[in-house]
This record gives C-alpha cells, sequence and structure tokens, in this order.
C-alpha cells in the first residue's frame, strides 16, 4: 500500500473537504482519503500508483485545483 499527498487549492470548509473526498474515493484503488483542510492537501492510499490525470479530473469535478503530488 502507499500514500500519496497533493497539494489542492480552493478548499475552505467542511464542504469543500467532503467533495473532494467523495470524488477521490472515486478513483478505482484508491482508499483511506483524508483532506487536511489547513494544509490545503488531499492524501489517499493505494495499493498501486493513481494516475495524476485521474486524481486531477476528480478534484477538478469537486470544483478544485490539484497541485504537485508530494
Amino acid at each position: 500500500m502507499q500514500t500519496t499527498t497533493y497539494p489542492v487549492t480552493g478548499m475552505t470548509c467542511g464542504h469543500c473537504a467532503n467533495s473532494v473526498t467523495a470524488e477521490v474515493s472515486r478513483i478505482p484503488g484508491v482508499s483511506d482519503v483524508a483532506v487536511d483542510l489547513a494544509g490545503g492537501t488531499v492524501t489517499f492510499a493505494s495499493a498501486a500508483p493513481v494516475d495524476r490525470e485521474a486524481v486531477r479530473a476528480a478534484v477538478d469535478e469537486a470544483g478544485y485545483e490539484l497541485g504537485d503530488a508530494s
């Protein structure tokens, strides 16, 4: 299992966090999604690497912008 963290810009409240969590959770193979509003990040676990574009599309669908992974 690997953990990946991406910065997400534009999140300001619990609704924002819930939206990002819901969309990222829909990506096949992703589990344990956690959003840190104060830090402006989304972290998730996956058994295999997840394509950045899939994560970007999910975050975009939630209404926010994805930064580069750390």
